[in-house]
């Protein structure tokens, strides 16, 4: 029923498949969308059926976005609208559940904030020293508000296994898996090209750098980078002077989907993936991806079947050996495969997951 669902997300700032994610949810359910903030560069959302409340939220003082969000989400929102269910995405956006005591509140999961958790040490060593006494502080503040809404929720349901399981070590909750949906119809195989492609963000935590020395190796082997991040012009220098390494920057999807469907085959090695998207909207497009043995993607990918795994030790120099081993006509052969297996997560398994907890 259109507005009995509110869809509460932490923010529309870049096209990635959080962002997919909740579209999906408020196209399928004609849900109403509360966000803190939405940005030029994320998708557009005049399309969706119901309401948008857009709390803008985000002031111009930067490394403060927890602070910002979580304070926007405990304010009441701009909607005195009675909802039966609210669903909640992101990591300050379930601070707002205190304004939906009466619905059934339910908590897709992404990933318990790895700030707080699980990377805790990795985000403390790259601050300076200034800064870590802030982030310390900020974890004080925000972690036993964030915990106390999460153990107000009716449904907890974490978008895979791996996370699953983080769900139960870092906060001791039970959860349902319901993997992220991907539209199946979107992304299409186009033709047989000679280039990889890696689309994952230029974030540390993504090794897009692994993947640009392992190319530094293989001078007949095309790589285009798409994508941008924190990591940009760190990778661009690294790979200056080889032109067998093209950087595409921040791409309208027209294009995106273009480089994927043509493409040889993905590369997404990240260190420790929530779930990972993009292995999945590649199979769609019936391309193969070279893959981390790590988190989420071991959950969506078949090894050798619709993809190929690499992990442990030596990570760069096993990449430049697939890469060496994986022919056109090889990538060609695990087409069906990848496109069978994409349905195994389109967007009707998405939404009849999620429609066993709405009331």
């Amino acid at each position: 029923m259109t507005n009995d669902i509110l869809t509460v997300h932490d923010l529309f700032f870049i096209k990635g498949g959080g962002e997919r994610l909740i579209m999906t949810l408020c196209q399928q359910l004609r849900s109403d969308l509360l966000t803190a903030a939405v940005s030029i560069d994320s998708f557009s959302l005049d399309d969706l059926p119901g309401e948008l409340f857009n709390l803008n939220a985000l002031g111009t003082l930067p490394g403060i976005k927890t602070w910002q969000l979580a304070r926007a989400f405990k304010k009441t929102p701009p909607t005195v609208h009675h909802y039966n269910n609210v669903i909640y995405s992101g990591v300050a956006a379930p601070l707002a559940n205190r304004h939906f005591e009466k619905a059934q509140n339910i908590f897709y999961c992404h990933t318990p904030p790895r700030f707080i958790y699980d990377k805790k040490q990795h985000y403390l060593n790259g601050l300076s020293a200034w800064q870590k006494p802030a982030l310390k502080a900020l974890i004080r503040w925000f972690q036993p508000q964030y915990e106390a809404a999460i153990n107000n929720m009716d449904a907890i349901i974490a978008n895979s296994k791996h996370i699953q399981q983080r769900i139960k070590t870092h906060l001791n909750q039970d959860s349902h898996v319901v993997y992220p949906p991907c539209d199946t119809h979107y992304f299409n195989w186009q033709s047989q090209g000679d280039y990889y492609l890696s689309v994952g963000r230029h974030d540390p935590l993504k090794r897009i750098d692994v993947i640009i020395e392992a190319f530094k190796s293989l001078p007949n082997k095309k790589l285009v980078v798409a994508s941008g991040g924190s990591e940009t012009h760190k990778l661009k220098k690294s790979a200056a002077g080889h032109s067998n390494i093209y950087f595409t920057g921040w791409l309208e999807e027209p294009k995106l989907l273009d480089l994927l469907g043509n493409c040889l085959a993905t590369i997404y090695i990240p260190e420790d993936e929530d779930f990972g998207m993009t292995p999945v909207e590649s199979m769609a497009a019936g391309k193969p991806v070279i893959a981390s043995h790590q988190g989420g993607i071991k959950e969506t990918v078949i090894d050798q079947e619709t993809g190929l795994f690499i992990g442990g030790d030596q990570l760069k120099n096993k990449l430049i050996q697939i890469v060496k081993s994986l022919s056109a006509n090889k990538a060609a052969a695990m087409r069906e495969a990848c496109e069978a297996r994409a349905e195994d997560f389109n967007q009707q398994q998405f939404i009849d997951g999620i429609k066993k907890y709405l009331k």
